[in-house]
C-alpha cells in the first residue's frame, strides 16, 4: 500500500502550535510515502515564514514531497517583489521549480501552478498547462494512480465560492478526465469536501474526482470546521478497495487528529490511447 498526505493552506505566521505538533505526532504515526502541500504554505511570503513551514515539512520525515504555491505565497505588499520576481522566495523554500512532480510505481502526482501574480486571489490554468498535465498523463502505467494537483478548485459546494473557482476549470477538467487522471486536489477556500466530477459535468464519461482539503494549520478556519488534513491509501489495481480517501480533523480535547471520514474512491480504466 501507498499512502499520501494532503496538507493544504497551513498559512505559516497565522498556525497554532497545539494544532503544529498534533500534525506531527500524526504523520510519525501513519507514516506517509508521499507529502502533497497544496499552497498557501504561508501568510505574508514573508521570508521567516517559509524557513518556518519548510522546518516544518523536513521535521515530519516523509520521503518525498511535492508543493506548489498558494496565491499568499506571493508577496502582496511588496510590489517589486510581486512583479519582478514573485516566486524568489517561495523557490528559495520550496524550489527549484515552481512546477514539480512525483512518480513510483503506483502513484503519478504532477503539480500546476495556478497562481498568477497579477491577480490577488484568483487562480487560472492555461491551455499550454492543461497539455502539459495531457502529455505527462499519458506517460502513466495503468498501475499508477494519477493526481494532479492545484490551489484554487475545480468545483465547488456554496454559490458563495463561486468566485473561488479556478478559471479554466472546465476544459481543464475534461481534458485531464480524458486523459486518465484519477483526481484533482486542491484547498483555498479552507473546506474539506469529496465529489465525484462525472455526476456534475455533462459528458465527463470517466470519473474523476474533486478532493478538496480545509487548512491544515492555521487559526483561520471556516464554518466551524476544525483544522483537517487528507490521507489517501492505495491499494493498487484489482483490489477490493483500490483508493481510500481518510479524512483527519484535529481534535481540541485530545489534542490529536483523528480520522472522522473514510470514503472508498471507485476509479475507472486508463482509457485506452
Amino acid at each position: 500500500m501507498t499512502s499520501l498526505l494532503q496538507i493544504s493552506d497551513p498559512h505559516f505566521g497565522t498556525v497554532h502550535p497545539p494544532v503544529m505538533q498534533a500534525l506531527e505526532a500524526m504523520a510519525a504515526t501513519v507514516r506517509p510515502d508521499v507529502l502533497v502541500l497544496s499552497g498557501d504554505i504561508t501568510q505574508r511570503a514573508r521570508p521567516a515564514e517559509f524557513a518556518e513551514a519548510r522546518a516544518f515539512c523536513d521535521r515530519l520525515g516523509i520521503a518525498r514531497m511535492l508543493a506548489i504555491p498558494g496565491n499568499h505565497d506571493i508577496a502582496l505588499f511588496n510590489l517589486f517583489e510581486r512583479l519582478a520576481r514573485p516566486y524568489a522566495r517561495y523557490l528559495r523554500a520550496f524550489g527549484p521549480e515552481l512546477e514539480n512532480s512525483i512518480s513510483t510505481p503506483s502513484l503519478e502526482v504532477i503539480g500546476v501552478n495556478t497562481t498568477r501574480p497579477w491577480r490577488h486571489k484568483n487562480g487560472e490554468v492555461s491551455p499550454a498547462q492543461i497539455r502539459r498535465v495531457v502529455a505527462a498523463l499519458g506517460r502513466c502505467s495503468p498501475a499508477q494512480l494519477r493526481i494532479v494537483v492545484v490551489h484554487q478548485p475545480v468545483h465547488v459546494l456554496n454559490h458563495g465560492d463561486e468566485h473561488d473557482r479556478l478559471r479554466g476549470w472546465e476544459p481543464a477538467v475534461r481534458a485531464w478526465a480524458g486523459a486518465g487522471a484519477d483526481i484533482v486536489m486542491g484547498g483555498h477556500i479552507h473546506l474539506p469536501y469529496l465529489c465525484d466530477l462525472s455526476s456534475r459535468l455533462n459528458g465527463l464519461e470517466r470519473r474523476l474526482w474533486c478532493v478538496q482539503a480545509g487548512t491544515a494549520l492555521s487559526t483561520r478556519v471556516r464554518e466551524g470546521i476544525p483544522n483537517s488534513v487528507n490521507l489517501i491509501r492505495y491499494e493498487g489495481v484489482g483490489q477490493p478497495v483500490p483508493c481510500l480517501l481518510e479524512r483527519w480533523d484535529f481534535h481540541a480535547a485530545s489534542g490529536q487528529f483523528r480520522c472522522v471520514q473514510s470514503s472508498a474512491l471507485p476509479l475507472d480504466p486508463m482509457p485506452a490511447l
